[in-house]
Formats: C-alpha cells, sequence, structure tokens
C-alpha cells in the first residue's frame, strides 16, 4: 500500500490556479521530495493533505485513508511541520516537548523513551532549559521536528525544513531524516534547493501547480533536451551576452565562477574552437557536461513557460 496517493489533485484560490491536476504516489518507507520556487504548490498540496485545507477537487489518500472522509484517523498517524517555525518562544525546549507530548496524549513512560530518542538524536539536552525563542534557527527547526516526533507518527510532512538555516544544521538535518527514514518512517519534504533534491529517493519538480518531471535523483537529467558546456574564464560575466544575444545559445546560466551554457545539439570541435576565437574575453575551458538537478529544473521551467 502507498503511504500516500493523490489522484488529480487541483486547488484554486478565486481566479488563481495554485495547484493543477496533481497525481503522485509515495511509497511506505519513502523519502520523497518536492522541489520547486514559491508559489510551486507545495505548501498548499501538504496542507490539504494534512487535513488543514478542503481536497474540493480531485483525490488524496493517507495510508489508504480518504482526507474528504477519514480526518481524525489521518491526524492520528501523521506529523506536520509547517514552513515558518510554530512552537512557543515563551516556553523551554523541555517545557515545548512535554506540550506537544501532552496535546497528543503520549503515555508518561513512553514520553521519556522518547525524548532521550529524540535529544540523541537532535543534540538539544544541554539547550533543554532554554527558551525556545533564543535559540539558533537551526535549533528552532531540530525542535520544531522533535515536537513533531514525539507522538511516533508513521508519515512525517515536512514543508521547507531547511529554509534560511545554515549549511551546517541543513547537513545535520538531513542526517536526521536519513536516520529516520532507515527506521521506517515515510518523509514527504517540500524544499526550493536544488542541492537537497539529491537527498531523496525520489522528487518531483514542481512549478506554477504542475509537476515537471518525477523520478530518481540520478534519473532526472533524462529530461534535459540540449547539449550542455561548461564555460569557465576569468570574467564569466561578460560572456553572457556574448552567448545570449548572438543566438548562439539557448540558456546561459552562471554556476558560481563559470558558466552553463545548452545548445540545441552538440557541438562540433570547430564551432567550439570559432567561439573561444570570438569570445570577447579569454576562455579558460569549454566543455561537454552532464547536466545537475538544477540544469534540468530550470530547462523544464522555461520549457512551460515558452508552452
Amino acid at each position: 500500500m502507498s503511504a500516500i496517493e493523490i489522484r488529480n489533485f487541483s486547488k484554486n484560490y478565486g481566479d488563481v490556479a495554485a495547484v493543477r491536476g496533481l497525481s503522485f504516489t509515495v511509497q511506505e518507507g519513502e523519502l520523497f521530495g518536492l522541489i520547486g520556487p514559491d508559489g510551486a504548490g507545495k505548501t498548499t498540496t501538504m496542507r490539504t493533505l494534512c487535513t488543514l485545507l478542503a481536497c474540493e477537487q480531485g483525490e488524496m489518500f493517507v495510508s489508504g485513508l480518504d482526507v474528504h472522509q477519514e480526518i481524525s484517523q489521518i491526524r492520528a498517524l501523521l506529523g506536520y511541520m509547517p514552513q515558518r517555525f510554530s512552537l512557543y518562544p515563551d516556553l523551554s525546549v523541555k517545557q515545548n516537548l512535554d506540550f506537544f507530548a501532552a496535546l497528543f496524549g503520549v503515555p508518561k513512560q513512553e514520553k521519556q523513551k522518547q525524548l532521550q530518542k529524540l535529544y540523541q538524536f537532535s543534540k538539544l539536552q544541554p539547550f533543554e532549559n532554554r527558551l525556545a525563542g533564543a535559540l539558533s534557527g537551526g535549533m528552532k527547526q531540530k525542535l520544531a521536528l522533535s515536537c513533531t516526533l514525539i507522538h511516533t507518527p508513521k508519515i512525517l510532512i515536512l514543508d521547507e525544513p531547511t529554509t534560511g538555516v545554515d549549511p551546517v544544521s541543513r547537513r545535520e538535518f538531513w542526517q536526521i531524516l536519513n536516520q529516520l527514514k532507515r527506521e521506517g518512517v515515510t518523509i514527504l519534504v517540500s524544499t526550493p534547493y536544488m542541492d537537497e533534491a539529491d537527498l531523496c529517493d525520489r522528487v518531483a519538480f514542481m512549478h506554477k501547480g504542475r509537476v515537471l518531471a518525477l523520478d530518481t535523483p540520478d534519473r532526472l537529467h533524462r529530461y534535459f533536451d540540449f547539449a550542455l558546456y561548461e564555460v569557465v574564464a576569468a570574467d564569466i560575466r561578460s560572456l553572457v551576452p556574448f552567448f545570449s544575444t548572438d543566438g548562439k545559445a539557448l540558456s546561459v546560466q552562471i554556476f558560481g565562477d563559470r558558466l552553463h551554457v545548452s545548445f540545441n545539439a552538440t557541438l562540433d570541435e570547430r564551432s567550439v574552437q570559432k567561439m573561444i576565437k570570438e569570445a570577447p574575453v579569454a576562455i579558460d575551458s569549454f566543455k561537454s557536461i552532464q547536466p545537475s538537478t538544477e540544469d534540468t529544473f530550470l530547462a523544464l521551467m522555461q520549457k512551460q513557460e515558452v508552452n
């Protein structure tokens, strides 16, 4: 049985279509990522799965339970972590955990076992008396996740849990998610970060309420229909108009200290050397590369805009 199943789900806010005909499944024990920018429809989808929004068009099932009819049973199965820090800033770490344990009716003996487990992977025990509002961004997210896990949910739904968190805390947070996955927890996580897509079992690219592609991270490059080249130069910004305005390239993207330039077809060596010779600055390297997750997503977004 699928842990989550969505069939032809659509959601409108007035005249604005937030989600359009969305369909996908998440298998039990899977770490599934919804990847996309703000406004893609990720939060609307997650909030509807959690029964916080009505499912007006389409069908949604959580462990076989219908979100239209079996709301209380679904809420007992789920752990939901919203996009923004939603705990009580005037309560300590321990008080927040105690409060959510009481809210979910966790028995005292079970609560103590769960607290020790949560402290072990979150490393929050030395700060259990610190007010939640005084925690760093990464520690707040770990506390929010711990409160979400206090009743041992079978399915986790996490809405952009690492947005605005420092790189070290992001890495630690994903280590926790992988540990939970190994324990059999099903995880649906949304993120705007392309590098986090590579940490999921499968991902769905979302843009303007639609899924552009759904696959395992190592197969996403199949959706990139062009020839991609990496260009390295001392002044890469001056090369952007050279490649784009002359109509040579389909797209030109800056990736750190280099450019990713796509063409309709693979270039022969003569064409490469001609571009190197005509470039306004010296090009140190011009080579064919396999598209990254971000390259693929940008190309799919561009294709959707054209269509």
